[in-house]
Protein backbone atom coordinates (compact mmCIF):
# COMPACT_ATOMS: atom_id res chain seq x y z
CA UNK A 1 0.00 0.00 0.00
CA UNK A 2 1.18 3.47 -1.07
CA UNK A 3 2.71 5.30 2.22
CA UNK A 4 1.30 8.85 3.68
CA UNK A 5 4.87 9.83 2.68
CA UNK A 6 4.73 8.83 -0.96
CA UNK A 7 1.74 10.36 -1.76
CA UNK A 8 2.50 13.60 0.06
CA UNK A 9 5.43 13.72 -2.41
CA UNK A 10 3.30 12.79 -5.27
CA UNK A 11 1.10 15.82 -4.66
CA UNK A 12 3.93 17.97 -4.20
CA UNK A 13 5.41 16.72 -7.19
CA UNK A 14 2.17 17.44 -8.81
CA UNK A 15 1.85 20.93 -7.79
CA UNK A 16 5.37 22.12 -8.98
CA UNK A 17 4.74 21.03 -12.29
CA UNK A 18 1.66 23.04 -12.96
CA UNK A 19 1.28 24.86 -15.64
CA UNK A 20 -0.04 28.82 -14.83
CA UNK A 21 -0.61 29.34 -18.30
CA UNK A 22 -4.52 30.70 -18.77
CA UNK A 23 -6.37 28.81 -21.46
CA UNK A 24 -8.79 29.83 -23.21
CA UNK A 25 -11.84 27.79 -24.08
CA UNK A 26 -10.92 27.12 -27.90
CA UNK A 27 -7.39 25.87 -27.25
CA UNK A 28 -9.17 22.76 -25.19
CA UNK A 29 -9.99 19.79 -27.08
CA UNK A 30 -13.55 18.52 -26.95
CA UNK A 31 -14.83 15.13 -25.76
CA UNK A 32 -16.40 15.25 -29.07
CA UNK A 33 -13.31 15.51 -30.25
CA UNK A 34 -11.10 13.14 -28.21
CA UNK A 35 -14.60 10.12 -28.55
CA UNK A 36 -13.39 10.54 -32.43
CA UNK A 37 -10.59 8.43 -31.58
CA UNK A 38 -12.12 5.76 -29.97
CA UNK A 39 -11.10 2.35 -31.53
CA UNK A 40 -14.45 1.13 -31.13
CA UNK A 41 -18.27 2.55 -31.57
CA UNK A 42 -19.08 4.75 -29.07
CA UNK A 43 -22.67 4.96 -27.71
CA UNK A 44 -24.39 7.49 -29.76
CA UNK A 45 -26.15 9.40 -26.34
CA UNK A 46 -21.99 10.08 -25.47
CA UNK A 47 -21.92 11.96 -28.72
CA UNK A 48 -25.15 14.45 -27.70
CA UNK A 49 -24.76 18.25 -26.55
CA UNK A 50 -27.19 19.64 -24.09
CA UNK A 51 -26.34 22.74 -22.80
CA UNK A 52 -27.64 25.88 -21.55
CA UNK A 53 -27.60 29.14 -20.48
CA UNK A 54 -28.49 28.95 -17.01
CA UNK A 55 -27.69 32.51 -15.68
CA UNK A 56 -24.86 33.67 -13.24
CA UNK A 57 -26.52 34.46 -10.03
CA UNK A 58 -24.98 33.21 -7.19
CA UNK A 59 -26.33 30.13 -4.97
CA UNK A 60 -27.54 31.60 -1.98
CA UNK A 61 -25.32 30.01 1.51
CA UNK A 62 -28.18 29.54 3.96
CA UNK A 63 -29.67 26.56 1.75
CA UNK A 64 -26.24 24.67 3.13
CA UNK A 65 -26.56 25.25 6.47
CA UNK A 66 -30.42 26.55 7.01
CA UNK A 67 -32.47 24.26 9.73
CA UNK A 68 -35.33 25.89 8.13
CA UNK A 69 -34.29 25.33 4.60
CA UNK A 70 -33.69 21.69 5.81
CA UNK A 71 -36.80 20.99 7.24
CA UNK A 72 -38.67 22.53 3.92
CA UNK A 73 -36.05 19.75 1.82
CA UNK A 74 -37.79 17.24 3.95
CA UNK A 75 -41.58 18.12 3.44
CA UNK A 76 -41.47 19.01 -0.14
CA UNK A 77 -38.14 17.27 -1.54
CA UNK A 78 -37.70 13.80 0.42
CA UNK A 79 -41.15 13.15 0.50
CA UNK A 80 -42.20 14.02 -2.98
CA UNK A 81 -38.83 12.68 -5.11
CA UNK A 82 -38.01 8.47 -6.03
CA UNK A 83 -34.82 8.34 -4.56
CA UNK A 84 -32.42 5.36 -4.47
CA UNK A 85 -32.97 2.65 -1.47
CA UNK A 86 -30.99 -0.53 -2.07
CA UNK A 87 -29.95 -2.81 -4.71
CA UNK A 88 -32.41 -5.93 -5.75
CA UNK A 89 -29.48 -7.89 -5.06
CA UNK A 90 -29.32 -7.29 -1.46
CA UNK A 91 -33.02 -8.58 -0.91
CA UNK A 92 -32.92 -11.62 -3.37
CA UNK A 93 -35.05 -13.90 -1.38
CA UNK A 94 -38.17 -13.53 -0.01
CA UNK A 95 -37.94 -12.08 3.76
CA UNK A 96 -34.99 -10.72 2.87
CA UNK A 97 -35.16 -6.49 4.11
CA UNK A 98 -33.43 -3.39 4.03
CA UNK A 99 -33.85 -0.41 5.81
CA UNK A 100 -33.31 2.55 4.06
CA UNK A 101 -33.06 5.90 5.99
CA UNK A 102 -33.12 9.61 5.42
CA UNK A 103 -33.64 12.63 7.97
CA UNK A 104 -36.31 11.19 10.55
CA UNK A 105 -37.79 9.03 7.87
CA UNK A 106 -37.33 4.98 7.74
CA UNK A 107 -38.73 2.56 5.63
CA UNK A 108 -38.32 -1.21 5.42
CA UNK A 109 -37.81 -2.40 1.37
CA UNK A 110 -38.54 -6.25 1.75
CA UNK A 111 -39.14 -8.68 -0.88
CA UNK A 112 -42.43 -10.47 -0.26
CA UNK A 113 -42.76 -12.62 -3.26
CA UNK A 114 -40.44 -13.67 -5.50
CA UNK A 115 -41.17 -11.35 -7.93
CA UNK A 116 -42.60 -8.81 -5.80
CA UNK A 117 -40.68 -5.75 -3.46
CA UNK A 118 -42.56 -4.07 -1.27
CA UNK A 119 -42.06 -0.74 1.48
CA UNK A 120 -43.16 -0.07 4.50
CA UNK A 121 -42.83 2.74 6.86
CA UNK A 122 -40.91 1.17 9.42
CA UNK A 123 -43.39 1.78 12.49
CA UNK A 124 -45.46 0.12 14.81
CA UNK A 125 -49.03 0.81 14.25
CA UNK A 126 -49.40 0.12 18.38
CA UNK A 127 -46.86 2.68 20.26
CA UNK A 128 -44.05 3.46 17.58
CA UNK A 129 -41.68 1.24 17.73
CA UNK A 130 -39.07 0.49 14.90
CA UNK A 131 -40.29 -2.49 12.97
CA UNK A 132 -36.36 -3.43 11.90
CA UNK A 133 -33.12 -2.53 12.08
CA UNK A 134 -30.64 -2.80 9.46
CA UNK A 135 -30.43 -5.15 6.81
CA UNK A 136 -32.12 -8.95 7.54
CA UNK A 137 -33.96 -11.58 6.53
CA UNK A 138 -37.53 -12.37 8.21
CA UNK A 139 -40.72 -14.46 7.99
CA UNK A 140 -43.07 -11.69 9.12
CA UNK A 141 -42.73 -8.26 10.44
CA UNK A 142 -42.90 -8.28 14.47
CA UNK A 143 -42.41 -5.56 17.09
CA UNK A 144 -39.95 -6.25 19.37
CA UNK A 145 -41.45 -4.26 22.27
CA UNK A 146 -44.79 -5.74 22.71
CA UNK A 147 -44.59 -8.71 19.91
CA UNK A 148 -47.55 -7.12 17.66
CA UNK A 149 -46.79 -8.68 14.36
CA UNK A 150 -47.58 -8.34 10.62
CA UNK A 151 -47.77 -10.67 7.21
CA UNK A 152 -44.73 -9.54 4.73
CA UNK A 153 -47.63 -8.48 2.81
CA UNK A 154 -48.14 -6.06 5.61
CA UNK A 155 -51.44 -7.34 6.36
CA UNK A 156 -51.95 -8.06 10.55
CA UNK A 157 -51.45 -11.42 11.61
CA UNK A 158 -51.10 -10.96 15.70
CA UNK A 159 -51.75 -9.15 18.69
CA UNK A 160 -51.02 -10.03 22.03
CA UNK A 161 -53.86 -10.39 24.35
CA UNK A 162 -56.35 -9.37 21.42
CA UNK A 163 -59.49 -8.98 23.92
CA UNK A 164 -57.70 -6.09 25.11
CA UNK A 165 -58.16 -4.30 21.78
CA UNK A 166 -61.23 -4.40 20.45
CA UNK A 167 -61.30 -1.11 19.04
CA UNK A 168 -59.05 -1.57 16.50
CA UNK A 169 -59.68 -2.84 13.21
CA UNK A 170 -57.17 -4.88 11.40
CA UNK A 171 -58.31 -3.39 7.76
CA UNK A 172 -56.95 -0.57 9.34
CA UNK A 173 -54.01 -1.80 10.80
CA UNK A 174 -52.18 -2.93 7.82
CA UNK A 175 -48.77 -1.57 7.35
CA UNK A 176 -48.56 1.87 5.58
CA UNK A 177 -46.83 1.18 2.12
CA UNK A 178 -44.53 3.58 0.72
CA UNK A 179 -44.34 3.56 -3.15
CA UNK A 180 -41.49 1.59 -4.49
CA UNK A 181 -40.37 0.32 -8.14
CA UNK A 182 -36.83 -0.76 -10.00
CA UNK A 183 -34.68 0.66 -12.53
CA UNK A 184 -31.36 -1.28 -13.95
CA UNK A 185 -31.04 -3.21 -10.58
CA UNK A 186 -31.77 -0.27 -8.33
CA UNK A 187 -34.68 -0.33 -5.87
CA UNK A 188 -36.36 3.48 -5.85
CA UNK A 189 -38.77 4.30 -3.20
CA UNK A 190 -40.88 7.67 -3.18
CA UNK A 191 -43.29 8.73 -0.27
CA UNK A 192 -45.79 10.57 -2.08
CA UNK A 193 -48.77 8.18 -2.60
CA UNK A 194 -50.10 10.18 -5.74
CA UNK A 195 -46.56 10.24 -7.15
CA UNK A 196 -45.41 9.73 -11.03
CA UNK A 197 -44.19 6.62 -12.23
CA UNK A 198 -40.17 6.31 -11.83
CA UNK A 199 -40.34 6.12 -15.79
CA UNK A 200 -41.61 9.23 -16.04
CA UNK A 201 -39.52 10.54 -13.61
CA UNK A 202 -36.01 9.52 -14.87
CA UNK A 203 -37.23 11.03 -18.17
CA UNK A 204 -34.28 10.05 -21.11
CA UNK A 205 -32.19 7.96 -18.65
CA UNK A 206 -33.39 4.76 -19.50
CA UNK A 207 -32.97 5.68 -23.37
CA UNK A 208 -29.73 6.11 -22.68
CA UNK A 209 -28.28 3.68 -20.46
CA UNK A 210 -29.91 1.11 -22.88
CA UNK A 211 -26.88 2.21 -25.14
CA UNK A 212 -23.96 1.05 -22.85
CA UNK A 213 -22.62 -2.20 -23.61
CA UNK A 214 -23.27 -3.85 -19.56
CA UNK A 215 -26.46 -3.35 -18.02
CA UNK A 216 -25.90 -2.07 -14.38
CA UNK A 217 -28.94 -4.85 -13.75
CA UNK A 218 -26.58 -7.47 -14.42
CA UNK A 219 -23.66 -6.76 -11.94
CA UNK A 220 -22.98 -7.43 -8.84
CA UNK A 221 -21.97 -4.91 -5.82
CA UNK A 222 -18.36 -5.46 -5.61
CA UNK A 223 -17.74 -2.86 -3.00
CA UNK A 224 -19.98 -1.01 -0.66
CA UNK A 225 -18.46 1.57 1.68
CA UNK A 226 -20.43 4.62 3.74
CA UNK A 227 -19.74 7.46 5.99
CA UNK A 228 -21.28 10.18 8.20
CA UNK A 229 -19.60 13.44 6.40
CA UNK A 230 -19.55 16.74 8.59
CA UNK A 231 -21.16 18.69 5.81
CA UNK A 232 -24.30 18.89 4.01
CA UNK A 233 -25.37 16.76 1.56
CA UNK A 234 -25.30 19.27 -1.22
CA UNK A 235 -21.83 20.33 -0.50
CA UNK A 236 -20.88 16.94 -0.76
CA UNK A 237 -22.99 15.49 -3.80
CA UNK A 238 -21.64 19.03 -5.75
CA UNK A 239 -17.64 18.15 -4.98
CA UNK A 240 -18.84 15.02 -7.41
CA UNK A 241 -20.66 17.44 -10.61
CA UNK A 242 -17.42 19.19 -11.87
CA UNK A 243 -13.89 18.26 -12.74
CA UNK A 244 -13.09 22.06 -12.58
CA UNK A 245 -11.50 21.32 -8.97
CA UNK A 246 -9.27 18.66 -10.09
CA UNK A 247 -6.30 21.07 -10.51
CA UNK A 248 -6.12 22.55 -6.87
CA UNK A 249 -7.74 19.09 -5.11
CA UNK A 250 -6.09 16.55 -7.75
CA UNK A 251 -2.97 17.80 -8.87
CA UNK A 252 -1.19 14.24 -8.98
CA UNK A 253 -4.66 13.14 -11.47
CA UNK A 254 -2.78 15.73 -14.12
CA UNK A 255 -0.97 13.12 -15.76
CA UNK A 256 -3.77 10.73 -16.55
CA UNK A 257 -7.34 13.30 -16.56
CA UNK A 258 -8.49 15.50 -19.22
CA UNK A 259 -9.83 17.93 -16.18
CA UNK A 260 -10.85 20.84 -18.55
CA UNK A 261 -11.64 18.63 -21.23
CA UNK A 262 -15.34 17.27 -19.31
CA UNK A 263 -17.72 17.34 -21.26
CA UNK A 264 -21.53 18.63 -19.41
CA UNK A 265 -25.40 18.00 -20.43
CA UNK A 266 -28.14 18.88 -18.86
CA UNK A 267 -31.53 17.49 -19.88
CA UNK A 268 -35.17 17.52 -17.60
CA UNK A 269 -34.10 16.86 -14.09
CA UNK A 270 -30.53 15.32 -14.68
CA UNK A 271 -27.53 15.46 -16.22
CA UNK A 272 -24.40 14.05 -16.90
CA UNK A 273 -20.47 14.18 -17.23
CA UNK A 274 -18.09 12.97 -19.33
CA UNK A 275 -14.40 13.24 -18.07
CA UNK A 276 -12.01 11.78 -20.06
CA UNK A 277 -9.07 9.57 -18.87
CA UNK A 278 -5.49 8.64 -20.24
CA UNK A 279 -4.99 11.78 -21.54
CA UNK A 280 -2.90 14.74 -20.25
CA UNK A 281 -4.59 17.85 -18.57
CA UNK A 282 -4.52 21.12 -20.94
CA UNK A 283 -2.64 22.43 -17.91
CA UNK A 284 0.36 20.57 -18.53
CA UNK A 285 1.18 20.34 -22.02
CA UNK A 286 1.55 17.71 -24.68
CA UNK A 287 3.35 14.73 -22.89
CA UNK A 288 6.86 13.82 -24.39
CA UNK A 289 6.24 10.44 -24.47
CA UNK A 290 2.47 9.86 -26.11
CA UNK A 291 1.74 6.92 -24.65
CA UNK A 292 2.56 8.86 -20.95
CA UNK A 293 -1.02 9.49 -19.93
CA UNK A 294 -2.06 5.42 -20.39
CA UNK A 295 0.92 4.65 -18.36
CA UNK A 296 0.18 7.06 -15.41
CA UNK A 297 -3.46 5.71 -15.53
CA UNK A 298 -2.83 2.13 -15.20
CA UNK A 299 -0.35 3.10 -12.33
CA UNK A 300 -3.53 4.43 -10.88
CA UNK A 301 -5.74 1.91 -11.80
CA UNK A 302 -2.85 -0.36 -10.09
CA UNK A 303 -2.65 -2.14 -13.63
CA UNK A 304 0.46 -4.11 -13.95
CA UNK A 305 2.72 -2.24 -16.67
CA UNK A 306 3.91 -5.94 -17.88
CA UNK A 307 0.71 -6.52 -19.06
CA UNK A 308 0.63 -8.62 -22.49
CA UNK A 309 -0.79 -5.90 -24.93
CA UNK A 310 0.21 -4.88 -28.35
CA UNK A 311 0.56 -0.99 -27.99
CA UNK A 312 1.78 -0.49 -31.52
CA UNK A 313 -0.29 2.13 -33.49
CA UNK A 314 -2.76 3.07 -30.17
CA UNK A 315 -3.00 5.94 -29.17
CA UNK A 316 -2.75 6.14 -25.54
CA UNK A 317 -6.80 6.20 -25.03
CA UNK A 318 -6.86 2.87 -26.69
CA UNK A 319 -3.56 1.50 -25.07
CA UNK A 320 -5.12 2.39 -21.43
CA UNK A 321 -8.51 0.76 -22.29
CA UNK A 322 -7.08 -2.44 -24.16
CA UNK A 323 -5.15 -3.02 -20.85
CA UNK A 324 -8.26 -2.56 -18.37
CA UNK A 325 -10.08 -4.60 -20.79
CA UNK A 326 -7.72 -7.70 -20.00
CA UNK A 327 -6.83 -6.61 -16.60
CA UNK A 328 -11.00 -7.20 -15.82
CA UNK A 329 -11.04 -10.01 -18.13
CA UNK A 330 -8.31 -11.89 -16.05
CA UNK A 331 -9.82 -11.49 -12.88
CA UNK A 332 -13.65 -11.54 -13.95
CA UNK A 333 -13.26 -13.84 -16.61
CA UNK A 334 -15.30 -11.23 -18.88
CA UNK A 335 -14.81 -10.56 -22.20
CA UNK A 336 -15.38 -6.67 -23.27
CA UNK A 337 -13.21 -6.86 -26.47
CA UNK A 338 -16.48 -4.86 -28.11
CA UNK A 339 -16.58 -2.25 -25.08
CA UNK A 340 -15.58 1.15 -26.31
CA UNK A 341 -12.51 2.86 -25.21
CA UNK A 342 -14.41 5.34 -23.16
CA UNK A 343 -16.74 3.14 -21.41
CA UNK A 344 -13.49 1.65 -20.06
CA UNK A 345 -11.17 4.35 -18.84
CA UNK A 346 -13.29 7.70 -18.51
CA UNK A 347 -16.14 8.98 -16.01
CA UNK A 348 -18.86 8.64 -17.53
CA UNK A 349 -21.29 10.49 -14.53
CA UNK A 350 -25.09 10.31 -14.50
CA UNK A 351 -26.56 12.48 -11.90
CA UNK A 352 -30.33 11.36 -11.26
CA UNK A 353 -32.33 13.86 -9.39
CA UNK A 354 -32.13 14.57 -6.41
CA UNK A 355 -29.00 12.86 -4.71
CA UNK A 356 -27.48 9.90 -7.25
CA UNK A 357 -24.61 9.45 -9.07
CA UNK A 358 -24.72 7.01 -11.11
CA UNK A 359 -21.86 5.36 -13.80
CA UNK A 360 -22.74 3.22 -16.69
CA UNK A 361 -19.11 2.37 -17.18
CA UNK A 362 -16.76 -0.54 -16.97
CA UNK A 363 -13.86 0.24 -15.89
CA UNK A 364 -14.67 3.08 -13.21
CA UNK A 365 -18.00 1.90 -12.11
CA UNK A 366 -19.00 4.02 -9.17
CA UNK A 367 -22.65 4.88 -7.54
CA UNK A 368 -23.12 7.63 -5.11
CA UNK A 369 -25.61 8.36 -3.16
CA UNK A 370 -25.64 11.62 -0.73
CA UNK A 371 -28.57 12.04 1.70
CA UNK A 372 -29.17 14.07 5.34
CA UNK A 373 -28.15 12.32 8.30
CA UNK A 374 -30.88 12.86 10.43
CA UNK A 375 -32.37 16.05 11.35
CA UNK A 376 -28.99 18.02 11.24
CA UNK A 377 -28.03 20.38 8.38
CA UNK A 378 -24.36 19.82 8.99
CA UNK A 379 -24.24 16.42 8.30
CA UNK A 380 -24.49 13.72 5.26
CA UNK A 381 -24.37 9.91 4.56
CA UNK A 382 -22.35 9.30 1.67
CA UNK A 383 -22.20 5.56 0.24
CA UNK A 384 -19.88 4.57 -2.53
CA UNK A 385 -20.94 1.35 -4.22
CA UNK A 386 -18.49 -0.53 -7.13
CA UNK A 387 -20.68 -2.50 -9.42
CA UNK A 388 -18.47 -5.08 -11.72
CA UNK A 389 -19.88 -7.44 -14.40
CA UNK A 390 -19.67 -10.99 -14.25
CA UNK A 391 -19.76 -14.03 -16.60
CA UNK A 392 -20.03 -16.50 -13.75
CA UNK A 393 -23.52 -18.67 -13.87
CA UNK A 394 -23.02 -17.59 -9.95
CA UNK A 395 -22.77 -14.67 -9.37
CA UNK A 396 -20.68 -13.16 -6.56
CA UNK A 397 -22.86 -11.89 -3.39
CA UNK A 398 -23.26 -8.55 -2.66
CA UNK A 399 -20.71 -6.89 -0.78
CA UNK A 400 -21.73 -5.80 3.14
CA UNK A 401 -22.03 -2.27 3.81
CA UNK A 402 -18.63 -1.05 5.55
CA UNK A 403 -19.42 1.78 7.60
CA UNK A 404 -16.20 3.93 8.31
CA UNK A 405 -15.85 5.97 11.45
CA UNK A 406 -14.85 9.69 11.17
CA UNK A 407 -11.30 8.67 12.12
CA UNK A 408 -10.78 6.65 9.23
CA UNK A 409 -9.59 7.41 5.68
CA UNK A 410 -10.58 5.77 2.64
CA UNK A 411 -7.10 5.27 1.56
CA UNK A 412 -7.10 2.99 4.69
CA UNK A 413 -9.92 0.93 2.85
CA UNK A 414 -8.41 -2.55 1.76
CA UNK A 415 -11.55 -3.16 -0.16
CA UNK A 416 -11.06 0.31 -1.76
CA UNK A 417 -9.29 -0.85 -5.41
CA UNK A 418 -7.19 0.64 -6.96
CA UNK A 419 -5.94 2.40 -3.67
CA UNK A 420 -5.23 5.53 -5.06
CA UNK A 421 -8.90 6.26 -5.32
CA UNK A 422 -9.05 6.08 -1.41
CA UNK A 423 -6.32 8.83 -1.67
CA UNK A 424 -8.62 10.80 -4.32
CA UNK A 425 -11.77 10.28 -1.77
CA UNK A 426 -9.28 11.72 1.42
CA UNK A 427 -8.58 14.66 -0.34
CA UNK A 428 -12.48 15.34 -1.17
CA UNK A 429 -13.54 14.64 2.20
CA UNK A 430 -10.97 16.88 3.75
CA UNK A 431 -12.42 19.79 1.77
CA UNK A 432 -15.86 19.26 2.80
CA UNK A 433 -16.27 20.18 6.14
CA UNK A 434 -14.31 23.11 5.67
CA UNK A 435 -16.37 24.06 3.07
CA UNK A 436 -19.17 23.71 5.74
CA UNK A 437 -17.85 25.58 7.75
CA UNK A 438 -16.08 28.18 5.21
CA UNK A 439 -20.22 28.88 4.76
CA UNK A 440 -21.03 29.70 7.50
CA UNK A 441 -18.42 32.19 7.98
CA UNK A 442 -18.24 33.84 4.66
CA UNK A 443 -19.33 37.52 5.01
CA UNK A 444 -20.22 37.19 1.15
CA UNK A 445 -24.13 36.10 0.88
CA UNK A 446 -23.78 33.16 -2.02
CA UNK A 447 -21.64 30.91 -4.07
CA UNK A 448 -20.53 31.98 -7.31
CA UNK A 449 -20.43 29.51 -9.96
CA UNK A 450 -19.01 28.93 -13.51
CA UNK A 451 -20.87 29.08 -16.29
CA UNK A 452 -20.40 26.00 -18.05
CA UNK A 453 -17.82 23.90 -15.53
CA UNK A 454 -20.21 24.44 -12.93
CA UNK A 455 -23.09 24.02 -14.69
CA UNK A 456 -24.35 20.97 -13.73
CA UNK A 457 -24.94 22.42 -9.65
CA UNK A 458 -26.69 25.19 -11.11
CA UNK A 459 -29.20 22.83 -13.01
CA UNK A 460 -29.80 21.19 -10.01
CA UNK A 461 -29.93 23.97 -7.58
CA UNK A 462 -33.23 25.38 -10.27
CA UNK A 463 -34.92 21.80 -10.09
CA UNK A 464 -34.57 21.97 -6.41
CA UNK A 465 -35.95 25.34 -6.48
CA UNK A 466 -38.94 24.23 -8.31
CA UNK A 467 -39.84 21.58 -6.09
CA UNK A 468 -39.32 23.82 -2.93
CA UNK A 469 -41.43 26.46 -4.65
CA UNK A 470 -44.50 24.21 -5.14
Amino acid sequence: MTSSKEIDSKVASAKSNLSSKNLSREEIETVQDILKTDSRPVPPVLKQESTKNLGNLDIPKERYFSQEYHDQEVEKLWKKVWQWACREENIPNVGDYVVYEIADLSVIVIRTKPNKISAFYNSCLHRGMQLCVGEGKTSNLRCPYHGWTWKLDGTLAHIPCRWDFEHVNDNDFRLPEVKVDTWQGFVFINFDPNCESLENYLENIPEHFQQFAFPLEKRFTALHVAQVINTNWKVALEAMMEAYHIFATHPQMLKHAGDINSKYNIYGRHSYMVFPSAMQSPYLGKPQDPQAPAKAMMDYMGIDRDIKLTSKGMNSRAYAAEAVRQNLNQHLGVDLSDVSDTEMIDAISYFVFPNSIIMPVVGQPAQLRFRPYGNNPDFCIMDLLTLLPSSLENTPPPAKTRWLTSEEKWSDVPEIQPEEVGVVLDQDFANLPLIQKGLKTSAKPGITLANYQESRIRHFHLVLDKYLSD
